[in-house]
């Protein structure tokens, strides 16, 4: 995220929870950027969201207690969301800094959460998406992470086609 302003909002999604409890909520808020017009431009990555990604713009309904509730996505970004599960040394705050660093070197950003030893990634189309890829699987084979896809594109999917 690129820092708070005045124009940012909180845009809260519902979540459907899996007969696991997965996602452990039934409500993620991300920040948004108010476009004044009835829609909203995200601008963080989800946690748990699926099929939306930083820079979508979103149509929102505000509700009686002024909560935007976020409806149909308006535009896709080229943006890209992925998660992972960090396992390396517990998903300690180290461990997730170090997923962080080796990520934003191939052209990401993201952001760590001790409750899941979680990070989640923003991946712009200008990054490197072979690469973050092949890190991914590489990760994961080692058994440094589970991941997944929270949102993907069409280049996404041309550029990691195995």
């Amino acid at each position: 995220m690129t820092g708070i302003r005045d124009d940012h909002v909180k845009v809260y999604f519902r979540l459907e929870v899996d007969e696991d409890g997965w996602p452990p909520a039934s409500v993620e808020s991300l920040w948004a950027v108010d476009l004044g017009d009835g829609t909203v431009r995200l601008d963080n990555a989800s946690w748990f969201v699926r099929g939306v990604a930083c820079d979508d713009i979103i149509r929102v309904e505000v509700d009686h207690e002024g909560v935007r509730w976020a409806g149909e996505a308006v535009r896709a970004s080229e943006n890209c969301t992925i998660r992972l599960i960090v396992m390396k040394d517990g998903g300690s705050a180290a461990a997730r800094q170090t997923v962080l660093e080796a990520f934003h070197r191939l052209g990401t950003t993201g952001e760590g959460i001790e409750q899941f030893r979680m990070v989640t990634l923003d991946v712009p189309p200008g990054a490197d998406l072979s690469r973050i890829r092949k890190l991914l699987e590489h990760g994961e084979a080692e058994g440094w992470w589970h991941w997944e896809e929270g949102c993907v594109t069409a280049a996404w999917r041309a550029a990691t086609a195995a």
